[in-house]
């Protein structure tokens, strides 16, 4: 496993609509891996391919219950509206409100190909739109109501 180098707003990379996994080859292994490890290693809910340079459906997300892998989700359902602070590792340091579905149901596959339908509530179902919108090469800052502003995260007390 490798932490990767996460993308930022204005790498052309992240407004480029990525392409379907067919199947599940070593190399996509190794970046569902390396995309967890960067992730946690960057204290975010989640993250998507092309953050990290990788034109391919991919996004791995874990809102505290665990990492969930999902390769080539798309959204089934979703109902309700949230309005949140919403911010991006592709934009340390900035949040802004987005309105998103309060609830979403996401099919797609696991890291061994299976079939999986999940659903989500507030953040966890903030977590796959925005990472799914991210492989459409869309990011939240599109949505944002209102102007960006600055967010400083408190250190963990070691």
């Amino acid at each position: 496993m490798a932490l990767r180098k996460i993308r930022q707003l204005g790498d052309e990379v992240l407004t480029k609509k990525c392409r379907e996994v067919k199947e599940m080859t070593p190399r996509i292994r190794e970046l569902i891996e390396d995309m967890k490890e960067t992730m946690y290693e960057a204290n975010g809910v989640g993250l998507a391919a092309p953050q990290v340079g990788v034109l391919r459906r991919v996004v791995v997300v874990d809102v505290g219950e665990g990492p969930i892998v999902l390769v080539n989700p798309r959204i089934l359902e979703t109902r309700g509206e949230l309005t949140e602070d919403e911010g991006c590792l592709s934009l340390p340091g900035k949040a802004g409100l987005v309105t998103r579905p309060a609830y979403v149901k996401v099919e797609a596959w696991n890291q061994d190909m299976e079939r999986v339908e999940l659903e989500g509530e507030e953040l966890l179902a903030r977590a796959f739109c925005h990472e799914i919108d991210h492989l459409d090469g869309h990011m939240y800052v599109e949505k944002v109501e209102g102007e960006l502003h600055d967010v400083v995260y408190e250190e963990e007390e070691q």
